[in-house]
């Protein structure tokens, strides 16, 4: 059984809000997506993360889980959002939700394309030239 505890007032809970909002800011990550990842209501989300409303312990752990982080990051002193380049790209994309199949097998044929574009670009004139040539 989860048990939902009301943190408030706490000076770890406006660390959290703070770091977590330094943290979107930073990342250029919106807040949509936290409420897709979280399936929070995206006005109550909104409403914790200005204070206005209070959070629990639980969707503490949902926002740092979506961002893909533990709670415990978001409470260290001083918060210091590392720098994407130290990532790799697996790291770095953010998605709300798994890929569908057509999604997947179109991103397959759209990576093909992109790897082939000299050859794709290189027919054009392949062909203007034999045109033109007869």
């Amino acid at each position: 059984m989860i048990v939902k505890r009301e943190i408030k007032g706490d000076d770890n809970v406006s660390k959290y809000i703070e770091n977590v909002n330094t943290y979107l800011m930073k990342r250029k990550i919106k807040r949509s997506f936290i409420s897709l990842k979280t399936g929070m209501d995206a006005s109550k989300l909104s409403r914790i993360l200005t204070g206005s409303q209070d959070i629990t312990s639980n969707e503490m752990e949902k926002i740092a889980h979506a961002l893909g982080q533990k709670v415990e990051f978001f409470l260290t002193e001083p918060f210091c959002v590392p720098d994407l380049e130290d990532r790799t790209a697996a790291e770095v994309a953010f998605y709300a939700g798994e890929p569908s199949k057509e999604q997947e097998q179109f991103a397959v044929k759209l990576m093909d394309f992109i790897e082939h574009m000299d050859e794709v670009l290189g027919a054009k004139e392949r062909f203007l030239m034999t045109v033109g040539s007869e």
